[in-house]
């Protein structure tokens, strides 16, 4: 296994290894499953074998490897299975596990709820991102989390064949909720550090094989029982000259959050810290016009748009489970463009049927239509299901209407299923997406074992 890189000169590791923690003498990259066979890959050339059996049984198959990658096929479907790759020289990989099954659309990552191979940051998968590099490849990535977790590390995969095949570029320690962004041409991460802890920006000038050190945009609490900065994979938005992102202060254990803002001008160094002009929170207030009844935790994850009146908006998440109503609303903040110091300012309420779910909102270049993908809530009894993945359209940015379910599991147990926080581009004629998944014997619907990619051809006409 290569070394670990040192900390001061990058934010990349191939891979990243905590101190004390065993990680193999080989390091599995990815595990892909299929309906009666998995793909695995690792990051060295090796010659050997890999054992494997069903889990908590013995090896009873082995088969011979060469190379970075393997198919063990033959295999019993919604199956659960334990496997270990060994060099001829005796070195070893983890014992990994893997459970066959349906995974429905093309898997960049999967990992089993019982697989402790990145325990020193998490157990699930969490926090999808896909973006178009400017030489032509996807790059997609993910963080490993736990509640009451470290919550530390993401994992870059690269595709150059349009999302048909996926392979580990590298680690980021310390990623978390990152998002990836390009940036006249410019591949980027922007994240915290971990729950609440700092905002860094870190920058890829090779396709996503290595980024740079972090920059510390500011510092968080850095501990989940205090208040501070989170984000989710929402992409930045340039408008009027500066380079806007948002993210949301609070915490779960003081029960609120808060929309605040950062920009910077597009013709500064964005890793510079002090181009960056960071807003005091806009402070929910239930008295506002239109808010739901209620005890509410506020909004989060926000998603920027433009709209009719050629001014700036963030779309917001909004938490009124325990409200009337306790779902179907959204919050729309106006961006104080005038005065980048300032917070935002509530505007309005709208109807939005994906409210207890991080959403990204894009504008549609060709036709001027704005389209999310949405964990679909259907009524009040399903208001935390996260089992209906939908596409929505809106031509103005208000009013939304279904386009088309795309992964309709509502007849499944709502607890152990879940399609949830889509991050999209579009091109063309077509939209790509990556969504956080629970499937297949996953711990629960939000505990997620698969990053699934998808390439949804002539969108438009579906």
């Amino acid at each position: 296994m290569e070394k670990t890189v040192p900390f001061s000169g990058t934010w990349s590791y191939r891979p990243y290894q905590p101190f004390l923690v065993d990680r193999g003498e080989i390091l599995i990259t990815r595990i892909v499953p299929d309906q009666t066979s998995f793909s695995v890959e690792w990051l060295s050339e090796e010659s050997g074998e890999i054992r494997y059996g069903k889990w908590k049984e013995e090896f009873t198959f082995s088969q011979k490897v060469q190379g970075k990658q393997a198919v063990v096929d033959g295999l019993e479907p919604e199956t659960d299975y334990q496997f270990q790759l060994t060099a001829t020289d005796g070195r070893s990989s983890l014992v990994r596990l893997v459970r066959t099954g349906d995974y429905l659309y093309t898997p960049i990552q999967y990992l089993h709820p019982e697989d402790t191979a990145y325990a020193f940051s998490g157990r699930y998968l969490c926090s999808p991102t896909i973006i178009r590099q400017a030489d032509g490849s996807l790059l997609a990535s993910m963080d490993l989390f736990v509640g009451g977790g470290p919550q530390n590390l993401t994992l870059i995969y690269r595709s150059d064949d349009d999302g048909k095949t996926w392979h580990w570029t590298c680690d980021l320690f310390p990623c978390f909720w990152g998002k990836l962004f390009v940036f006249r041409g410019v591949t980027y991460m922007l994240a915290c550090s971990t729950e609440h802890g700092d905002i860094l920006l870190g920058r890829s000038t090779d396709g996503g094989y290595n980024f740079t050190a972090p920059t510390v945009l500011f510092r968080g609490s850095c501990h989940a029982s205090a208040p501070g900065p989170d984000m989710s994979p929402e992409p930045p938005y340039e408008f009027n000259g500066r380079l806007w992102f948002n993210f949301h202060w609070g915490s779960w254990q003081i029960g609120r959050h808060h929309i605040c803002l950062a920009s910077a001008p597009v013709s500064s160094d964005l890793m510079t810290a002090e181009n960056w002009t960071v807003t005091p929170p806009c402070i929910y207030d239930e008295n506002w016009p239109g808010t739901a009844v209620g005890k509410s935790y506020g909004t989060l994850e926000g998603t920027f748009l433009t709209l009719a009146d050629g001014k700036l908006y963030v779309l917001t998440r909004y938490g009124i489970d325990n409200c009337v109503p306790d779902y179907g609303l959204a919050i729309l903040y106006r961006v104080q463009t005038d005065d980048p110091s300032k917070p935002p300012v509530f505007d309005r309420t709208i109807p939005f049927p994906g409210n207890h779910s991080k959403f990204t909102v894009q504008q549609d270049e060709k036709t001027g239509v704005y389209y999310s993908i949405v964990s679909w809530i259907k009524d009040s009894a399903s208001r935390g299901s996260r089992n209906l993945l939908t596409l929505i359209r809106s031509e103005d940015g208000i009013h939304w209407n279904k386009v088309k379910d795309l992964i309709d599991y509502s007849d499944r147990d709502p607890r152990k299923y879940g399609f949830q926080y889509v991050d999209f581009f579009i091109e063309e004629n077509d939209l790509y997406f990556v969504c956080r998944t629970a499937i297949n014997n996953a711990d629960n619907f939000h505990n997620s074992n698969v990053t699934l990619f998808h390439k949804l051809e002539d969108f438009r006409n579906i």
